[in-house]
């Protein structure tokens, strides 16, 4: 049995979380046998994985020594520096990367972990920073490309993981390609519903378990036929972009899930083009208090990828 007791950076978070985190070398499946065989009590109650961790709880988790020594031993880590080639902003507090489109963030657990996978390239770039594992504050999908930011204490990630969900003291912007052509400013309201088994996001009823979701938009250019679009997230939902803009019907540009697909091969047979046409490509910051103040009115920019910036430059000779 291994026994802990929740610190105020550690509280506020699922125990399903928490416990993901503390046997990091674990699998999924393990994780999720802990709960399915309820090897796991807080304050000497079993609760359920959503379960909200406070401050001085006391969590038991019922795993041998051996089995909590080989999910949480250090695995030995060589330096690397693959990931400098996509560092557009580094301090003592934070690391912002321009994540390449393909590259995931995090791992999930459902697949071999490769270099293909941002965390461990910062995790061979910086390793580990005192007694705090770096990590993402945030997650874009796989094939969208652009910002991605990183902390280097438990107290920077608390504080910017705030902000970026919060979205009131940080501005996130997109740019994104969609097909035909939109207003030239808009904002979308549609309530989004995840379905877990599908992986896929609909626009719903908040009455049903829909979450309250806006999108904001401007038209950069068009042709009639695409129009290129500035996007600002006022909630931060899963899929959000691509959802809203396929609701308004001017799907993402190579959407595979909510776009247009003939129109998606068609652009592909022109430009030789098949990925979504979506990328973070800035973070700007407002009137920051505490540790992150001296970013107060600073803004980060992520370069588009160079063959997206070819296909605008093509599109807009035409």
């Amino acid at each position: 049995m291994q026994k802990f007791v929740i610190n105020k950076f550690d509280s506020n978070q699922s125990l399903f979380k928490y416990i993901k985190k503390v046997l990091k070398n674990a699998p999924l499946s393990f994780v999720y046998r802990i709960f399915r065989k309820k090897d796991c009590k807080v304050n000497g109650k079993r609760e359920s994985d959503k379960y909200i961790l406070h401050e001085n709880d006391e969590v038991l988790l019922y795993i041998t020594d051996e089995q909590y020594k080989e999910f949480t031993e250090e695995k030995a880590l060589s330096a690397n520096d693959q990931i400098s080639q996509y560092i557009i902003y580094e301090d003592e507090n934070i690391l912002v990367v321009n994540k390449p489109r393909g590259m995931l963030v995090q791992g999930d657990g459902s697949r071999d972990v490769s270099l293909d996978v941002l965390v461990n390239e910062y995790l061979l770039y910086k390793g580990k920073i005192g007694n705090f594992l770096s990590a993402p504050c945030h997650r874009i999908d796989r094939n969208t490309s652009g910002i991605v930011v990183f902390a280097k204490s438990i107290e920077v990630t608390q504080e910017m993981t705030k902000l970026i969900k919060e979205h009131k003291d940080l501005n996130k912007t997109y740019l994104t390609l969609v097909k035909g052509e939109t207003k030239e400013k808009g904002e979308i309201s549609a309530p989004l519903i995840k379905n877990e088994k599908l992986n896929k996001v609909f626009v719903g009823k908040v009455e049903e378990g829909a979450k309250e979701s806006k999108t904001l938009y401007e038209r950069m250019y068009t042709n009639g036929e695409v129009s290129l679009l500035k996007v600002r997230l006022l909630t931060g939902r899963s899929h959000q972009i691509r959802v809203h803009m396929a609701y308004i019907n001017n799907p993402v540009v190579g959407d595979q899930k909510y776009g247009d697909f003939s129109f998606n091969k068609e652009f592909e047979s022109r430009y030789g083009f098949k990925n979504q046409f979506l990328h973070a490509s800035e973070l700007t910051f407002k009137n920051l208090q505490g540790s992150l103040k001296y970013l107060s009115g600073k803004s980060i920019v992520a370069p588009l990828p160079e063959d997206e910036e070819k296909i605008l430059r093509s599109i807009e000779g035409e």
